[in-house]
């Protein structure tokens, strides 16, 4: 007599998500139903809801899961390499849409998506990192690159490297962009002075610094705002 084996519990369980996403696009499913999908695809044979559970309870968020570093996701019970990359590509995956949809655009117009780009590249990041942005002389994006990788709480930057750099590219205006680790977004004294310094060396060589932002965890402060600029 042949015994039938039973299908594990989480099958119908997951069949039932693929099929709410397909027909929502996601919206409205909680954070770890998102994240039991992606797992799903890398741990096909175990029921990965408690794992999608244990990650939001240790990083705090979707965001934070995907921005997780992959040898911090690996102390999750479950999180193998395999997991550990399908997350870590989705995080890739979407900030390089979110990048090519404001390149060779006009950064000024397009300013809430620039935000929106800068905000989901750095503001997870655990170190301070300052990216340039340069733009020709229709405010179009030609260029964003990382400069500098500092420390939590202090990024050094060159001027005189930042001027090269635009004259390289043949770019005409700036906007600088550095993060806040601590999620506080409010510009050091030093940010002021450095800022002041940058603009100095570029009106030099006639190019212009249209802004300077400060990237928190959720806000953002811009020295252009301000009245810093």
């Amino acid at each position: 007599m042949t015994v039938k084996k039973e299908k594990p519990h989480y099958l119908g369980h997951r069949q039932r998500l693929r099929d709410r996403f397909m027909a929502t696009g996601g919206d409205g499913m909680p954070d770890y139903e998102i994240l039991e999908l992606l797992l799903s695809q890398a741990i096909p044979r175990a029921d990965v809801k408690p794992i999608a559970k244990s990650l939001l309870i240790r990083f705090g968020s979707l965001g934070e899961v995907l921005s997780a570093a992959p040898e911090k996701l690996g102390e999750v019970k479950g999180i193998g390499e395999a997991a550990a990359v399908a997350l870590k590509v989705v995080q890739a995956a979407g900030l390089r849409l979110s990048r090519q949809q404001i390149m060779n655009t006009d950064a000024i117009g397009s300013w809430d998506q620039l935000l929106d780009y800068c905000k989901a590249a750095m503001g997870y990041e655990k170190v301070e990192q300052l990216r340039v942005l340069f733009l020709d002389r229709k405010n179009i994006l030609i260029a964003d690159e990382v400069q500098q990788q500092g420390t939590v709480d202090h990024t050094p930057l060159y001027p005189r490297q930042v001027v090269k750099r635009a004259l390289e590219l043949n770019a005409s205006a700036l906007i600088l962009v550095h993060n806040h680790p601590s999620g506080d977004p409010t510009p050091s004294r030093g940010d002021i002075d450095m800022t002041k310094r940058v603009q100095e060396a570029a009106e030099k060589l006639g190019i212009t610094l249209h802004d300077h932002i400060v990237i928190g965890k959720s806000n953002h402060a811009s020295f252009r705002s301000m009245g810093l600029l």
